[in-house]
């Protein structure tokens, strides 16, 4: 008999097999690498306007498409590659957000040209610690904060595009920067124990 007890995970990670699996691993753990990162900013600029389901669903196309998302390379992309990537399905086919990945490729290696890593320039956002929320219904998490308007003004100053507040703070819940799984879900202790400085 199975008298392990369910699970309980945040309101908007409880029927999709795709979400409940990205809930369980990835969303809310601190990144520290900077291919993550990179990774990411893309993806959650990708998603503006839509699912996030959608991403998920087209990730691993992403990653085979966008190289792996080794900035160095997306930095270099020309026409050419950027006219092949716009007839891809396997991705969203927007000339703005395919355009702009590699613009911030460029502008995401002159941040670790002047911070000696993305991860260090990011994370002083939150003060290089996750910010523990203790939220306990899906309605009370925000969708921006002080700290993701400040990254949003500071990363459009370096001539970063899809990266308005919204779209931060998606990215700061989706690399760690803040918890905000609900204090129901069985990932909230478990990465409010991750809370560990990097200076």
């Amino acid at each position: 008999m199975n008298t392990s007890k369910a699970k309980q995970r945040c309101e908007w990670a409880r029927t999709d097999p795709l979400y409940i699996a990205y809930h369980d691993k990835e969303w809310g753990v601190p990144v520290h690498n900077d291919r993550h990162l990179f990774e990411m900013l893309i993806l959650e600029g990708a998603q503006a306007g839509l699912s996030w389901s959608t991403i998920l669903k087209k990730r691993t196309r992403y990653c085979e498409v966008f190289d792996n998302f080794e900035p160095e390379i997306v930095a270099g992309y020309g026409k050419r590659k950027i006219n092949a990537l716009l007839k891809d399905p396997g991705i969203v086919r927007n000339r703005l957000k395919v355009e702009s990945a590699v613009s911030n490729a460029q502008a995401y290696l002159e941040v670790q040209d002047e911070f000696g890593s993305f991860d260090r320039f990011i994370w002083q956002f939150v003060d290089h610690q996750p910010i523990l929320n203790n939220w306990r219904t899906l309605k009370q998490v925000p969708v921006t904060t002080v700290q993701s308007d400040a990254m949003s003004k500071a990363l459009k100053k370096r001539d970063f595009r899809f990266v308005g507040s919204t779209i931060c703070y998606a990215f700061m819940q989706a690399v760690g920067m803040v918890n905000d799984h609900t204090t129901g879900c069985f990932r909230h202790p478990q990465l409010a124990k991750q809370r560990t400085a990097r200076r």
